[in-house]
C-alpha cells in the first residue's frame, strides 16, 4: 500500500471501479465526486468501490459515497457496491446508516471479470471554497441518507455554511 493516498479508477464491462489506496478523506473526495458525476452523465449505473487498501475514511469521504448512491437512487437505476471493507470501515458506514443505502461486502465477492485498466485521479487540491462546498455537499448527503445523522453533523454543517458564506 502506498503511503500517499490515491484513488485509482477504471471501467470494465460497463462497471465503474474506484479503488482507494490509503485514507479516504476530504483531500480526495472532490476527485471522486467529479469522476463519478462524469461517469453517471456518460450513462454508467454500476459502481464498485474497493476499500481493500483503505484503513479508514473520514465523514466527507463517506458522504461522497452517499452522494453517488443517492444520485443513482434519484435516477431510479444503478447500484453502488462497497467491497473489501475492514471492520472499522464497515462500522463507520453502518453507524451512519449507509448500509441501508448501498451494498457492503467485507469479503470482496464482487470482482471484475478482468482487472480494469485503472488510472489515478488527479490529486490537485481544489481551492478552499471548492473544497468547503464538496465537504458541505457530502455532509448534507449523509443527512439525506439517514436523517438521524443531523445530530452528528449539525455543527459541521453550520460551520461549513458559515465558511462558504464568509468567502462569498
Amino acid at each position: 500500500m502506498s503511503t500517499t493516498p490515491s484513488i485509482l479508477v477504471g471501467c470494465a464491462n460497463k462497471i465503474v471501479w474506484i479503488k482507494v489506496e490509503g485514507k479516504g478523506s476530504f483531500l480526495n473526495s472532490a476527485g471522486v465526486k467529479e469522476f463519478s458525476k462524469e461517469m453517471v452523465n456518460r450513462g454508467h449505473r454500476e459502481f464498485v468501490v474497493d476499500l481493500k487498501n483503505c484503513p479508514v475514511m473520514d465523514s466527507t469521504f463517506m458522504g461522497t459515497l452517499a452522494m453517488i448512491a443517492l444520485r443513482l437512487r434519484d435516477l431510479g437505476q444503478g447500484h453502488l457496491h462497497v467491497i473489501n471493507l475492514n471492520e472499522r470501515n464497515f462500522d463507520l458506514l453502518s453507524n451512519l446508516g449507509l448500509d441501508q443505502l448501498f451494498a457492503m461486502d467485507m469479503c470482496g465477492v464482487k470482482t471484475p471479470p478482468a482487472e480494469p485498466t485503472q488510472q489515478a485521479l488527479p490529486t490537485a487540491t481544489p481551492d478552499k471554497n471548492a473544497q468547503a462546498k464538496t465537504m458541505l455537499e457530502a455532509h448534507e448527503a449523509l443527512v439525506v441518507a439517514d436523517p438521524e445523522n443531523i445530530t452528528k453533523f449539525k455543527d459541521v454543517l453550520e460551520y461549513l455554511k458559515q465558511d462558504l458564506h464568509a468567502s462569498d
